[in-house]
C-alpha cells in the first residue's frame, strides 16, 4: 500500500487576503461533548474529501463511557480525519488542526498527546464569558496554559453565531464547524451543502434546510475572519469508489458472500455491524436474529448451518469469550460457522470503546481441548468486506469453524476504497442434497485431508446423530482411545490441508536487509508507512503482514532468513526489557511473536502498544530505529 508522507510545500497562492498553504496531507480533529455531533461533523468532512478526490482516513473518538459528564476531560467525543493528496492506510501522526467545542475536552487530547506541537486549535470562546465563574476560570486557565506551551488558539463565537440562526445551538453547531473546515480546506461550498442533504437524508427537507444555513454560516464566517487557507490537491479517479466504515464493509461482505443468517447479541463495538445488516439483510432475503444472550446467538448460529446454511455471528472480545463452547461443538461436529470478532481492550470488561488486537491466542487455543479452527484478520477496511467471503467458502468447504479478526479501530474509520464489483465464484454452490450412497457415514474422513462429505437434516440417506460427544465416523459416542484419536487426527488434517493452499505473504520491500517487521489485523497501514519513511532514508528495513493466522501460511521461516532481525509490531501486551524486573527468562512476548517464536525457533522480538489508540506511524518508525541501532 502506497502512503502519504507528511510534508509542506511553500506559499503557493492567495485567496483574498488569505495565503494558500499547499499540503500532501494534513490530519484534522473535531472534538466536543457527546450529543454535539462533532462525530456526524467528522464523517461529513471525511465524505467530502473523499468525493474531492483526496485520500482519506477517519478515527473516531469515543470516550470510554457511553454519557460522561459534559466538559469532562476524559469525555471528548468526536472523529479524526487524515486526508491527502493520494491514498490514505491510517490515521497519521498527530493532529496539525484541531476544533473543540470546549477547553476540557480539548485538554483531554493534549493529555493523550494527539496534537502536534504548536497545532492549530479553533477554540469555542462562549465558555470565557460564562455565568459559572468556575467556568470561566477555567477556560481562562486552560487557555494561558495552551498559549504558553505553544499551540496557537483561535477562539471563535460558534455558540453566538449559531444563536442568531437556530434556537439550540448544541444541535447546529456541528454544521457550523463543517462549514468552516471547508473553507479552510477550500472545498466546494456545492458539493459539502449535497453532502449535508445527503447525510440527513432520512430527516425532514426543514431540518436539512436548517443544516445547509448553518454550513454556509460557517463557511461564510472563516472566509471574513481566519487567516487560515491549506489546499490538500486531489487526485479525482473514474474508478468508481465507496466510502465505509469497517463494519459496514463486514455487514456488506456478509451479504456479497451469500450468507442467509446473521445472529448476534448487541456488544461495543461490534453492533453497528450487524444495526447496519439489519438495515440491509431483508432486502436480499436475509435474515438477522438477535438472541437473548451471546450464547443463545452462536448456537443459533450452529443450528442454521446445521440445517444447510452457512451463518455468521458478529461479536467482541467478552462475547467470545461467552460463545467459546458453543464453538468448540461446531468444530467437533464439524459444522460450518462464520465468527467474527471485533477486538476491544480488555481484560473483563476492559475498554469497550478502544482499540487493541488482544485475542488472537484466545482465537486460536481459546477452547477447552483441542479444537482447531481457521483464523484470519482483516488488515484495511476494504478487507473486512473480502475477508467475510473468504471466511464464508473455507467454512463451508472444510465443514469447519472460521474466525474474522477485526478491531475497534478498523470498525468505525472511513476510507473511500474500490467498489466491488460482484463475482458469483463468491458463492459457495448449493448445498448437496442427493441421495447419500449407501454405506457412506457422516464423518467418513478423508485419510489425507481430514474432510468428509456434509449431511443434512431431511437428506435421503443423511440421517444420523448429531452430538458434542466424541464420536466415531457414523456419529455414534464412542470413548475408545482409537475413536477419540481418529477424530482429532481428522479435525487437525484440516488445517494442514488448508495451509496448502495457500500462497506465501508478499514483503513490503526487499526481501532482505536488516529487519524485518512482521504484524497482523488492522495495524497494517501504520507498519507500512512508517517501513516506507524509513526505506526513503536508507534503512534497510521491510515489512510483512499476515491474513492467515491459524493456520500460518507457507514460506514464513525462509522469509525470515533472510533478514539479520525480526521483530513483531502489535496492539496487544508485551513486557518491555528495559523495566528492572524483566529479563530473557521472565519476558511475555507479544501474541504474534510468541506463535512465530514457538513454530519456527526464530529469536522474534517485539514492540508493542496497548494505549487504546490506533497505533501511529511515527511511533512504529521511533521503535524500528530503536531496533535498528541496537537501543
Amino acid at each position: 500500500m502506497s502512503t502519504v508522507q507528511s510534508t509542506r510545500s511553500e506559499l503557493s497562492a492567495e485567496v483574498g487576503e488569505r495565503q494558500v498553504v499547499t499540503l500532501t496531507e494534513h490530519v484534522v480533529e473535531i472534538i466536543s461533548d457527546s450529543g454535539e455531533g462533532a462525530q456526524r461533523c467528522g464523517q461529513s468532512f471525511g465524505a467530502i474529501a473523499a468525493r474531492t478526490g483526496n485520500g482519506v482516513w477517519t478515527v473516531e473518538i469515543i470516550p470510554a463511557e457511553i454519557q460522561p459528564p459534559a466538559r469532562s476531560v476524559a469525555g471528548a467525543s468526536g472523529n479524526r480525519v487524515r486526508l491527502g493528496s493520494g491514498p490514505i492506510t491510517n490515521g497519521g501522526d498527530e493532529a496539525d488542526l484541531v476544533v473543540a467545542f470546549n477547553e476540557q475536552v480539548l485538554l483531554g487530547r493534549v493529555h493523550a498527546r494527539e496534537l502536534k506541537p504548536g497545532c492549530t486549535i479553533l477554540l469555542e470562546d462562549m465558555w470565557r464569558e460564562h455565568r459559572d465563574p468556575r467556568i470561566a476560570a477555567s477556560y481562562a486557565e486552560t487557555y494561558d496554559l495552551l498559549v504558553a506551551a505553544g499551540y496557537r488558539i483561535i477562539e471563535v463565537p460558534m455558540e453566538r453565531e449559531c444563536r442568531t440562526l437556530v434556537s439550540d445551538a448544541r444541535r447546529g453547531k456541528n454544521m457550523y464547524a463543517l462549514g468552516m473546515l471547508c473553507a479552510i480546506y477550500q472545498f466546494d461550498l456545492g458539493l459539502a451543502r449535497e453532502q449535508v442533504a445527503l447525510t440527513f437524508r432520512k430527516k425532514t427537507q426543514a431540518l436539512i434546510d436548517t443544516n445547509v444555513t448553518l454550513l454556509t454560516a460557517g463557511y461564510e464566517w472563516a472566509l471574513a475572519n481566519l487567516d487560515l487557507a491549506f489546499h490538500v490537491p486531489a487526485a479525482p479517479t473514474d474508478q468508481r469508489q465507496v466510502v465505509t466504515n469497517g463494519n459496514t464493509a463486514l455487514a456488506l461482505g456478509v451479504v456479497a458472500s451469500g450468507m442467509e443468517i446473521c445472529s448476534m447479541y448487541p456488544i461495543t463495538p461490534a453492533t453497528s455491524a450487524s444495526h447496519y445488516l439489519s438495515e440491509i439483510f431483508p432486502k436480499v432475503g436475509g435474515v438477522v436474529h438477535q438472541a437473548e444472550d451471546e450464547i443463545a446467538a452462536a448456537t443459533f448460529a450452529i443450528g442454521a448451518s446445521y440445517a444447510g446454511k452457512c451463518a455468521v455471528t458478529i461479536t467482541s472480545g467478552p462475547g467470545y469469550s461467552l460463545k467459546q463452547e458453543a464453538i468448540g461443538l461446531a468444530v467437533m461436529a464439524e459444522i460450518p460457522l462464520v465468527v467474527v470478532n471485533v477486538q476491544r481492550g480488555g481484560p473483563s470488561t476492559g475498554q469497550p470503546t478502544k482499540v487493541e488486537q488482544g485475542d488472537l491466542l484466545t482465537s486460536i487455543f481459546g477452547s477447552h481441548g483441542d479444537a482447531p479452527k481457521v483464523v484470519i484478520a482483516a488488515s484495511s477496511i476494504e478487507d473486512c468486506f473480502y475477508s467475510i467471503i473468504t471466511a464464508r467458502r473455507i467454512a463451508e468447504t472444510f465443514n469447519t469453524v472460521v474466525v474474522v479478526l477485526s478491531d475497534a479501530s478498523l470498525a468505525t474509520a472511513q476510507q473511500p476504497y474500490p467498489r466491488p464489483e460482484f463475482d458469483p465464484a463468491w458463492l459457495a454452490p448449493p448445498v448437496d442434497q442427493s441421495h447419500v450412497p449407501d454405506g457412506l457415514q457422516p464423518y467418513a474422513w478423508d485419510e489425507t485431508t481430514g474432510l468428509s462429505r456434509r449431511f443434512t437434516p431431511g437428506q435421503p440417506g443423511g440421517m444420523y446423530t448429531l452430538t458434542g460427544l466424541a464420536h466415531d465416523t457414523s456419529g455414534s459416542v464412542a470413548y475408545d482411545p482409537d475413536a477419540n484419536e481418529q477424530g482429532l487426527h481428522a479435525r487437525s488434517l484440516k488445517l494442514a490441508a488448508l495451509q496448502k493452499t495457500l500462497r506465501p505473504p508478499r514483503v513490503h520491500g526487499d526481501e532482505s536487509g536488516d529487519l524485518l517487521v512482521i504484524g497482523w489485523g488492522g495495524t497494517r497501514g501504520a507498519i507500512e508507512e512508517a517501513v516506507d519513511r524509513l526505506r526513503a532514508e536508507g534503512r534497510e528495513v521491510s515489512s510483512l503482514h499476515l491474513r492467515f493466522l491459524n493456520p500460518l501460511p507457507p514460506g514464513l521461516k525462509e522469509i525470515m532468513a533472510g533478514f539479520d532481525q525480526v521483530m513483531t509490531v502489535e496492539a496487544n501486551w508485551s513486557d518491555r526489557l528495559d523495566d528492572p524486573i524483566i529479563d530473557e527468562t521472565n519476558r511475555r512476548y507479544s501474541a504474534l511473536a510468541m506463535l512465530l517464536r514457538s513454530r519456527y525457533l526464530v529469536d522474534v522480538d517485539t514492540w508493542s502498544e496497548v494505549g487504546g489508540q490506533p497505533i501511529k506511524p511515527g511511533r512504529v518508525q521511533r521503535a524500528i530505529l530503536r531496533k535498528l541501532d541496537g537501543r
